[in-house]
């Protein structure tokens, strides 16, 4: 209680997604990486004995102990990697004189990043993919049921509740498609040296090059990607971190207006976001229920938006073949890029799951605009009926604007279907008007579009996630 801690691991995020960025996670990976290159180099012909590699292996996880012993070494050394270099050592002492052999710093805290890059995404694509299935079966329930669409947020022509959920679907697919892509375009940093000239490697094995590409092939192969970038300096290139925060803050903008989406129709008291028994919407006024989830959505998800730039900054700001002002901004900047995503991803599930729609709130707003609506079918069933158009228009004119001063000029509801009823020259149209002014005759497409995208496109696209589609996510309600 006495110093910071972020809101995004003490108050928001997951605990796999807080426990995938964790000294505990970072320093354990940091020794996978020196157990493999040992592995590797062991398996090319370098006299490191099988003692050292069970020692290493028996004690990757840190206890602690050993984070005080590393974090006391740190503070002599000023060099993390080597207060856990010897740290490693102490525990494991018949691998100490090899640990880290040939190898740069980057070598651990660059393919760590991008591990915990490829992990976090995994993460990621699983959580998108439930947030996608909660809002789809949303779609599917109010396929059908008619709502007023805006468009500049005036009233247009209706369209469904269930066809505007898929209009956020889609941009989520596309993100679900982004990240999918980002994952499988991440490579290994791999065994590079201290330039990216693997000048270490050569010397150990005696100028040999087959066995230097091939070390950097098998420590890839150990690590579980497919290929290790082709050429790097000391780091992999920044721009990697651009093309995963990219699609990251991508999402952030689908969520944010989608949340923005919710807040005004909650305001139009339309569809509301979950409000639990017990919530307190204001410490002021009691009756309100505030879309709070919603404006945690859109708050976290400017944040998210702005964390690219940094990204894109430390990228074009790396001379040569690597600069130190990188380190301390990606320490901050990648961790909370998927800290923020995680928590966006779960409040967007929270919501979904419940969201509450009113129908009688609705139709009340479409009646209050579908006689203005309705007004060219109406004049189409008179010429059919063997009228006039240009007459029918000019009746419907002058009535609309009656209407239209009762409801702006007077605060008054659209009365114009019972100025129509009371005209004698409607009288042959008005055994159908009913059917004339039926919502459902006015939403075109959109339940047959709603179930066609569902078929088409989000069932495919969620088919290799069917075994993560469960359960259901809790948030904290504190803002």
């Amino acid at each position: 209680m006495d110093s910071y801690q972020t809101p995004l691991s003490s108050r928001y995020a997951s605990k796999e997604m807080s426990h995938l960025f964790s000294n505990s996670v970072r320093f354990g990976t940091w020794r996978n990486l020196w157990l493999n290159l040992a592995i590797a180099e062991k398996e090319l012909g370098l006299p490191i004995p099988d003692e050292a590699i069970e020692q290493m292996k028996a004690n990757l996880t840190l206890d602690e102990d050993q984070f005080k012993l590393a974090a006391e070494e740190e503070k002599k050394r000023r060099h993390d990697v080597m207060a856990h270099v010897h740290t490693f050592g102490l525990v494991a002492p018949a691998a100490a004189g090899i640990i880290h052999l040939g190898a740069t710093s980057c070598y651990v805290t660059d393919n760590a990043d991008l591990i915990f890059l490829r992990n976090g995404l995994g993460l990621l694509l699983d959580k998108l993919a439930v947030v996608i299935s909660r809002l789809a079966d949303f779609a599917e329930e109010y396929k059908s049921l008619p709502t007023l669409g805006f468009t500049h947020f005036q009233p247009a022509q209706l369209t469904t509740v269930g066809k505007r959920a898929t209009l956020w679907l889609q941009e989520l697919l596309w993100d679900l498609r982004n990240l999918t892509r980002s994952r499988a375009d991440l490579g290994f940093r791999g065994v590079k040296g201290t330039t990216g000239t693997q000048a270490s490697f050569l010397a150990l094995f005696d100028g040999d090059h087959a066995k230097v590409e091939a070390l950097d092939k098998r420590v890839t192969e150990l690590l579980g990607f497919p290929f290790a970038y082709p050429v790097t300096g000391q780091t992999y290139s920044r721009k990697i971190d651009c093309d995963v925060l990219g699609p990251l803050a991508s999402l952030g903008s689908t969520a944010h207006k989608i949340a923005t989406d919710i807040r005004l129709l909650a305001n139009l008291k339309e569809i509301e976001e979950p409000f639990e028994k017990d919530q307190i919407g204001s410490s002021a006024m009691a009756y309100k229920r505030n879309p709070m989830r919603s404006e945690r959505v859109c708050s976290l998800a400017r944040h998210l938006m702005v964390l690219q730039q940094n990204s894109l900054m430390t990228n074009s700001v790396q001379w040569f073949e690597r600069t130190l002002d990188d380190s301390a901004n990606r320490r901050v900047t990648l961790p909370e890029a998927f800290l923020t995503t995680d928590i966006v991803l779960s409040t967007l599930q929270n919501i979904f799951e419940g969201l509450v729609v009113y129908p009688k709130v609705i139709a009340r707003r479409i009646s209050q605009e579908l006689p203005f609506m309705a007004t060219e079918n109406i004049i189409m069933a008179i010429v059919k009926a063997g009228g006039d158009r240009q007459e029918a228009h000019e009746k419907i004119r002058v009535l609309s604007h009656q209407a239209g001063r009762v409801v702006k000029e007077e605060g008054g509801e659209n009365d114009l279907i019972e100025r129509i009823k009371n005209d004698p020259y409607f009288a042959g149209i008005l055994p159908g008007l009913a059917e004339l002014l039926n919502p459902q005759s006015f939403v075109g497409r959109a339940p047959e579009q709603v179930d066609g995208f569902l078929r088409d496109w989000v069932k495919p696209a969620l088919e290799p996630y069917k075994g993560v589609i469960s359960g259901s996510s809790g948030v904290q309600l504190s803002v």
